[in-house]
């Protein structure tokens, strides 16, 4: 963005399985002033997600076009031949209907996103209680088959060496409990 439009974000990062889609839906209810910011991704739609809703949906192709366009504010090769990234285009609309953006992005994009944005920024890592509870929940939810859900574990065992770079650890042990800390948090950062 040649003239970036200003305003206050707040990026949340986690291994999968950690629980942060669960609390960024609850901030949603919480707080109406924040919007949802729509990442896009070269992956095919998993379940009942929906393009424009959940990720914008790219073919390969198209993800590179972008890149090469330079539409996004960041990006990043989550897993091999799987991008994920920020449109630019979505800072924009957001900030331009004078709310807050919520970001939900890989541990990588959240690091880069705190950089490019500082103090603007509330960066948030939410931490499982343990490898072995992070296993459960990916087994629980019945959406991956166990060579994605091992891959997944020892990505997040990876994940969880970044976590000192984010502003606030949030430890998911229970999620009423971890959701009322956060929801503190984001109060004082809005209010400032």
């Amino acid at each position: 963005m040649t003239h970036r439009i200003s305003g206050k974000l707040i990026i949340f990062s986690a291994p999968s399985g950690a629980g942060k889609t669960t609390i960024v839906h609850a901030l949603m209810e919480k707080f109406p002033q924040l919007a949802f910011s729509v990442s896009a991704t070269s992956r095919a739609p998993r379940g009942k997600e929906v393009h424009g809703r959940d990720y914008y949906f790219l073919s390969g192709d198209e993800f590179r076009a972008a890149c090469e366009a330079d539409r996004f504010v960041e990006w990043e090769e989550v897993y091999p031949g799987t991008c994920y990234g920020t449109l630019k285009s979505e800072l924009e609309r957001i900030w331009n209907a004078g709310k807050v953006i919520l970001f939900d992005v890989d541990v990588k994009g959240g690091i880069r996103l705190k950089s490019i944005f500082g103090d603007d920024a509330l960066s948030v890592f939410v931490m499982p209680p343990s490898i072995e509870a992070l296993r459960e929940r990916l087994v629980g939810r019945g959406t991956d088959a166990p060579e994605t859900i091992e891959r997944r574990v020892a990505k997040a065992e990876y994940e969880i060496s970044f976590a000192d770079r984010f502003d606030y650890v949030l430890v998911n042990d229970n999620l009423d409990t971890a959701i009322a800390e956060i929801e503190s948090l984001v109060n004082d950062f809005l209010k400032n």
